[in-house]
Order: structure tokens, then sequence, then C-alpha cells
């Protein structure tokens, strides 16, 4: 089925939550290739804070249906979009719902001695995007917050 029908099947807030998580994985993706690593954190950290107060129950929204608009939202960007990015977009959304993430990165040496790294988000521990068969031979760097 066409993307656009697959779109327009959804209904409305999803749309709206999609259309925002494009638009967010974009924004990540220029900030990633224009601004250093913490001056692009700093301006994730502003837009993450939740936008209801915090006695107020959350929004509906599961932690799955938030990472499958993120990795819907990759899938049909141009170009590959990296974990990073996916990692950066899951974890302020899980924030702005009230979530509580940590962003994993991880580095290994290849074989051919090659450094190599991967970027996941966890909640409560367990990995909510980013999971990899191997994700065990990276070794996860200290916690950035």
């Amino acid at each position: 089925m066409l993307p656009v029908l697959k779109f327009f099947r959804l209904r409305r807030r999803d749309r709206a939550l999609l259309s925002k998580t494009f638009i967010l994985l974009t924004a990540i993706r220029f900030g990633l290739w224009l601004l250093p690593f913490q001056t692009l954190r700093k301006l994730l950290d502003n837009i993450s804070h939740p936008r209801q107060p915090q006695d107020a129950p959350p929004p509906p929204r599961s932690v799955n249906r938030m990472t499958w608009m993120v990795n819907t939202g990759s899938r049909y960007m141009p170009g590959h979009v990296k974990c990073l990015a996916r990692a950066l977009a899951t974890e302020v959304l899980l924030r702005r719902h009230h979530h509580n993430p940590q962003l994993r990165i991880g580095v290994t040496k290849t074989s051919s001695g090659q450094l190599e790294a991967h970027a996941w988000v966890e909640l409560e521990g367990q990995v909510v995007i980013g999971q990899v068969d191997d994700l065990a031979r990276f070794t996860p760097m200290p916690a950035l917050r």
C-alpha cells in the first residue's frame, strides 16, 4: 500500500504525532550535522519538558506507539537515519509524555580494529529503541545525564 494512503488511514492524533516526529527527526539530523553534540542536547532538553503539569495524568500514549512513530518516520525519510537520531527523537518524545528514559551510547572495536558505536534508549531497564542482536558487545559509556 502506498505510504500516503497508510498515513491518511491513521487516526488524526496519530497523523499529527507522526508529522511532529518526522519534523523532530529532520531537525535532529540537521543538528547532528551542524551543531556540537552538547549544544544539540541542550536544545533537545529545552523541548523535552512535559507539556502538562506533573500532577496531570500523562496522555494515553504507549511507549510502543511512540517508538513505532520514530521507526516509521525514519523509514520514510530520505537517506539513512542513524541510531543516534532515532534514540534522541525517542528520548524527546518519552520525556514529553512524562517518562524518564535513559539514552545509552555504547562502543566496541571490530575485528579489524575499527571503533564502532551504537545508541539506544532504555526505560525502566528495558531497551525501547535501538535493540540489536549483539547489543551486549557494546560497552556503554557513562550516562549523559
